[in-house]
């Protein structure tokens, strides 16, 4: 019998598969995306699989696989986005950050 809360259900459009695929695969996305987009694919391919398996399968914890199910079922794409930090506002755009990893 399974313990603890439910999880989340997560659906994707072709749009989000098609983009976390993109963020899952791409050799300059920032590795830490590109987890986080395999966890909701791996949520989202087979969704009765427990959190543990899947934090077995990709070497994370089963609160980080929560943690990210839970988000993108309540955000969607932007829940998989780092979150605004305290301190002093950044003075350059992800965008910018990109571009300047894929440039090197």
């Amino acid at each position: 019998m399974a313990r603890g809360p439910h999880p989340a259900e997560i659906t994707l459009t072709a749009d989000e598969r098609a983009a976390l695929e993109r963020f899952a695969r791409r050799p300059k996305t920032a590795q830490a995306l590109a987890l986080r987009a395999r966890i909701v694919l791996a949520c989202a391919d087979r969704p009765d699989v427990p959190h543990g398996v899947v934090a077995g399968q990709l070497g994370v914890t089963r609160q980080t696989v929560g943690k990210w199910r839970e988000r993108f079922a309540a955000k969607r794409l932007d829940g998989l986005l780092d979150e605004p930090r305290v301190g002093a506002p950044r003075t350059i755009t992800d965008a910018q950050i990109e571009e300047v990893v894929r440039l090197t």
